[in-house]
């Protein structure tokens, strides 16, 4: 197998950027081949230290094979003014801006230049994320590869079509800030009803990994998983009872829908 010769540049190293980074990192890829852009001089400087890359301006950046942009999304369209004309239409441009499409790119791109359009999840800083791929229009199965190739030391991807971005957005992409809240909800249950915080904590944590790995080896289904914890009329019955009454599965249908809508307005908003 020949040794991937591809330069990659991060435009914005933000939390999710330097995400990217390491990942492309752990796997192998020579810091020299890889550059980093960053507002912030600090920024630029700690990224320097830590990983051994280089940081260079915008311009420089664009030059390389494989842009992957991740600045805020109403940061993209200025980007894009600046650096489109710098760019070739053999360049990969991997986009993580939440909410934008494949087009917006596209308009502000060479003509034919292929876009893959990315939404990672933070839980990506453990290497546990989990990124959904989609190709724009001028991309094909090669460049879907490197996406996936470049995104899977940071967890597991998916292949879907575009249109379905906005519900993964709304399942994974915000999914981590159910599952906290969640958390934080039980911990508090824990101390109302007499344990440490501390002991709360670790049970609760411990409790979710162990459950999110039986979910992910399991061959069962879900339901299928609780039902083996609910015995008739015990605890988890009791408790099960308490959630059904107050609407806990309908609240987590409006509020995804609600995360789905919010995708698509800010689509809406910065095109």
């Amino acid at each position: 197998m020949q040794p991937d010769t591809r330069t990659v540049a991060l435009l914005g190293a933000g939390r999710m950027g330097e995400a990217v980074l390491a990942g492309l990192l752990r796997a192998g890829r020579p810091a020299e081949r890889l550059l980093a852009t960053d507002v912030r001089p600090e920024r630029g400087e700690e990224l320097r230290a830590r990983y051994g890359v280089r940081v260079v301006d915008n311009a420089t950046a664009a030059e390389a094979d494989v842009l992957v942009v991740a600045v805020k999304p109403q940061d993209a369209a200025a980007l894009l003014a600046e650096v489109s004309g710098r760019i070739s239409p053999q360049t990969l441009v991997v986009s993580i801006c939440a909410g934008l499409t494949t087009d917006f790119f596209a308009r502000r791109l060479p003509a034919g230049t292929p876009v893959v359009r990315v939404m990672p999840n933070t839980p990506a800083l453990v290497g546990e994320g989990m990124s959904g791929i989609s190709a724009g229009a001028h991309a094909g199965p090669e460049h879907l590869a490197i996406a996936e190739e470049m995104f899977a030391p940071l967890g597991r991807t998916v292949r879907v079509p575009e249109y379905q971005q906005d519900a993964l957005t709304a399942l994974s992409g915000s999914g981590p800030a159910y599952f906290y809240l969640l958390v934080e909800a039980m911990v508090d249950a824990g101390v109302l009803l007499g344990l440490p915080r501390q002991t709360a904590h670790e049970l609760i944590v411990q409790t979710a990994l162990g459950s999110a790995v039986m979910l992910r080896e399991s061959a069962e289904h879900p339901a299928q998983l609780r039902a083996a914890v609910t015995s008739p009329g015990g605890t988890t019955a009791a408790a099960l009872r308490e959630l059904e009454k107050h609407g806990v599965r309908a609240a987590m249908l409006d509020a995804l829908e609600a995360a789905r809508d919010r995708a698509r307005q800010l689509a809406a908003e910065n095109e």
